[in-house]
Parts: C-alpha cells; sequence; structure tokens
C-alpha cells in the first residue's frame, strides 16, 4: 500500500474515489455479462453457419462437376473468361457495448454481368447461382467469426479491469480508508491528551497564584 498523508480530505477524497470505484466495477460486470450472452449468441450462429456453408460449397462444386459432364470443360472455361471481377464488399461498423463490430455486405452484381451469364447456358447459370449463395454465406461467416474475434478481446479485457477492481484497487483504497482513520483517532487521543494535560498545568498554575 502507498503512503498515503492521514488527512480528513484525503479521507474524503478516498470514499469519493471508492464510491466511484465501486460503481464502475458494477459497469463492467455488467458489461461483460451481456458481451459473454452476445458471444455465445454468436458462437452458435457462427458454427451453423459454418456448417451450412461447408455444405453450400459442396454443392457448388457438386454443380460445376454435373455441368461439366453436360456441356465439357471448355464452354465452362469460355465462361469463366467472360465473367468480370466481382464487384466486392461493403464494410460498416456498428457499436455493440463499446466494441466495434464489422458488418460485412456483399455489393450487387451489375445487371450487364448477369445478363451475360444467363445468356450462356442453364448449366452456367446453375453454377453462377449455386457460387453466388456460396460467397453470400462465405460473407455471414466473416461478419460472424470477426466479430466473434473482437467480442473475445473485449471480454478478455474486461475481465482484467473487473478482477484489478476487485482485487487490488478497491482493496487498496479500503486499506488506505482504514488506515487514515486509525491514524486520525490515534491524533484525536494524543490531542485530548495533551489538551488535558494543559488544562490541568493551567489549573494548577491558576490555584498556585491564588494562593
Amino acid at each position: 500500500m502507498a503512503m498515503i498523508n492521514p488527512t480528513r480530505m484525503n479521507l474524503i477524497n478516498l470514499k469519493k474515489r471508492t464510491v466511484i470505484a465501486r460503481k464502475g466495477h458494477s459497469i463492467l460486470k455488467r458489461k461483460r455479462e451481456v458481451l459473454v450472452i452476445e458471444f455465445l449468441k454468436l458462437l452458435k450462429e457462427s458454427k451453423e453457419s459454418r456448417s451450412a456453408l461447408n455444405e453450400i460449397i459442396k454443392n457448388s462444386y457438386r454443380t460445376v462437376a454435373i455441368a461439366s459432364s453436360y456441356v465439357g470443360n471448355f464452354e465452362l472455361e469460355e465462361v469463366a473468361m467472360q465473367v468480370e471481377q466481382g464487384s466486392g464488399i461493403s464494410i460498416r461498423v456498428k457499436n455493440i457495448m463499446g466494441v466495434r463490430i464489422p458488418e460485412i455486405n456483399k455489393l450487387v452484381q451489375t445487371q450487364a454481368s448477369a445478363q451475360m451469364l444467363l445468356g450462356s447456358s442453364l448449366a452456367a447459370d446453375d453454377i453462377n447461382e449455386s457460387f453466388s449463395k456460396a460467397l453470400d454465406s462465405i460473407v455471414d461467416v466473416a461478419q460472424r467469426e470477426q466479430s466473434l474475434r473482437r467480442i473475445a478481446v473485449e471480454i478478455d479485457r474486461t475481465k482484467r479491469r473487473v478482477n484489478a477492481l476487485d482485487y487490488k484497487v478497491i482493496p487498496n483504497m479500503l486499506s488506505q480508508t482504514r488506515y487514515i482513520r486509525m491514524r486520525l483517532e490515534e491524533i484525536d487521543r494524543d490531542t485530548f491528551s495533551a489538551l488535558k494535560h494543559v488544562k490541568k498545568k493551567i489549573a494548577k498554575n491558576s490555584s498556585g497564584d491564588a494562593e
């Protein structure tokens, strides 16, 4: 415990700081509980999304294999060469209990690119549809897993702050408060004894002067 000057002002300040620390401790515990609930919810959804993604990807490659057996690899390669690069994704950020969570969305494919594929063949259309679903699922999984990572980091950070308040900050404040009270009581006793001694001395001197 760091040495602190045992004054009444320091005692008052310590009491105020202890009240604030306890309020902060309560808020942080509540924040941790909310984050854990959100984490468990996202974890369940993420597992389901990941499982669905694996199944969608399997179906997508199965569609490629079926299309290849009907129209041949050459036509599929020709269609693939004509497909424009994907239009990408957009990322926004939302705030959950102070945690910046990404919102990832796939940008809409241009109409010209979609029509080009639709005009090629039914096989190519099936491939386009299946891999479009796969991309949607990948974006969904990426968003959930990034959110999980960020929430996990914040849970750990909040837990360390709660533990610091629980086992270090608040106990130190209470210990310092007890120390100041004890020292002030000692000072009061010493002051009282000194005043009593002075009073007796004054009374003795007064009685001597009277004689």
